[in-house]
């Protein structure tokens, strides 16, 4: 799908917000998997609906340029997070501060446009997922239509195809993981240069956001909701031809709720430089 997004120079500036999932049920109650018909793939708890639309409200306010795009994980929490996240930047008007979730709140669909993609899921191995709750049999079952239902109505784009068509296999390397979010990330911001981006997704897509791009460190800690903010400058040629720059990792220190430590042997000691993201 050709981008309805126009640059107003030859160069411009794409941001990308890689942004975790609100708090999931299961480390609120910790007995929820036993009784539940997917254990693999908990609900946000109602604290983590509100984490996720105040996040969204924070984008609308603080990130000083617009989102035109998400893409997120198929697993319910992500879902559940982005439909949050977008409800609050598609809100009409002022939101009221005491508006909590996006319970009654009126929405301007032409705003943002969401897809679900596959490359964003959840590592697939028992790294992430415990082998006692996961799908026997490897299929993990995510019924596309039901979970495009609970976005928004008219914020889906049905016309966008998926980069990965289908799910990772179970029992995905943790260094492969890794290396499918870097991916992922990149071909999606190729896809769309246009426009700015937010991807819904994991602890450790995050964590990628900010390593693969922001060298010798490493993540220790990804709060809820916590995302990282990079952008790249895009040059724009002939026949819809670009050049992009490299990543840089510009979220503002302190902020969003990212913790790493330095690895340079230059930069002291790693409980002196302790950052924050």
């Amino acid at each position: 799908m050709e981008s309805s997004v126009r640059p107003a120079e030859n160069q411009q500036y794409q941001n990308i917000v890689v942004m975790r999932h609100g708090d999931r049920i299961d480390n609120v109650e910790p007995l929820w998997a036993a009784t539940a018909a997917r254990p693999w793939d908990p609900p946000l708890e109602e604290s983590g609906k509100v984490r996720s639309f105040n996040t969204g409200r924070k984008f609308r306010t603080q990130l000083g340029f617009p989102i035109h795009r998400v893409f997120v994980s198929p697993f319910l929490r992500c879902v559940q997070t982005a439909s949050e996240v977008v409800s609050a930047l598609c809100a009409v008007g002022d939101v009221d501060p005491h508006h909590m979730t996006s319970d009654g709140l009126k929405v301007d669909p032409c705003k943002i446009k969401v897809s679900i993609e596959y490359g964003l899921c959840e590592m697939l191995n028992r790294e992430a997922i415990r082998s006692n709750v996961a799908p026997k049999d490897g299929d993990f079952g995510f019924n596309i239509s039901e979970l495009e239902a609970m976005f928004p109505a008219g914020t889906v784009d049905h016309s966008v195809d998926k980069v990965y068509k289908e799910l990772p296999r179970w029992e995905e390397t943790v260094i492969g993981a890794r290396e499918r979010y870097a991916h992922i990330i990149k071909a999606l911001a190729d896809k769309f240069p246009l426009e700015n981006l937010l991807l819904v997704t994991h602890g450790e897509g995050v964590g990628v956001a900010v390593s693969a791009f922001l060298k010798n460190v490493t993540i220790y800690e990804v709060e809820y909701c916590a995302y990282s903010h990079s952008r790249r400058s895009i040059a724009f040629g002939e026949n819809k031809s670009f050049t992009a720059g490299n990543f840089e990792v510009i979220t503002p220190k302190g902020q969003t709720g990212i913790r790493y430590y330095p690895l340079s042997p230059t930069a002291g000691d790693p409980l002196d430089a302790v950052g924050v993201v």
